[in-house]
């Protein structure tokens, strides 16, 4: 995948350098298989040293460039966490890995979702694909997300855990490709 896609990582560091500056690239401590950390990658979409101001952001969140609202809709941004994949770090599907201080609230049923190595996508990941937009319309994004949010992942990253399977993880690999391009899934979900 990483060959496949080389061009098009090229001419996004290429862009991000020169419309954004430096780093290219956005690393980010999350827990992975049974709690292992590891530094997760991105393309950065946000000024540097964003994290600063919260780990959550809006859709018109002053942090995100212009080049990166592109990136992020597409979700292009996420296209370096092939190489977490070649590292053993994630899969391509798996309950999405989270930041540390979000994974220290999770329940101990919760915490199984630790058992599996975490995913570039998944049913959360499908379902929650405008969160930007839905954290926007709150007064608290950090604590609505904590309330609200993470709790219905929780709940779909579990569904996954227990019922995990190839052609399970086909049909989400199906999903997220159609989303990318469709706004018809958006439309069926209540948090988009």
């Amino acid at each position: 995948m990483l060959l496949l896609l080389s061009p098009l990582l090229v001419v996004i560091s290429l862009a991000i350098g020169v419309f954004s500056g430096r780093p290219i690239l956005y690393c980010s401590w999350r827990v992975g298989r049974y709690g292992k950390p590891f530094q997760m990658l991105k393309f950065r979409t946000m000024v540097p040293n964003a994290e600063r101001w919260g780990k959550t952001s809006a859709e018109s969140d002053a942090r995100i460039t212009p080049l990166g609202g592109f990136l992020r809709k597409y979700k292009l941004d996420e296209l370096p966490q092939f190489i977490n994949v070649l590292r053993g770090d994630m899969s391509v599907v798996g309950p999405r890995p989270e930041f540390p201080e979000y994974t220290a609230l999770y329940t101990p049923a919760e915490r199984s979702i630790l058992n599996v190595r975490p995913g570039i996508t998944d049913l959360a990941s499908i379902e929650f694909r405008n969160l930007d937009r839905v954290l926007e319309e709150s007064r608290d994004p950090e604590g609505y997300y904590v309330a609200q949010v993470l709790p219905e992942k929780n709940r779909l990253r579990l569904e996954y855990v227990r019922s995990q399977s190839v052609l399970g993880d086909l049909k989400i690999i199906l999903k997220t490709l159609v989303n990318l391009f469709s706004d018809r899934l958006d439309k069926q979900s209540k948090w988009s």
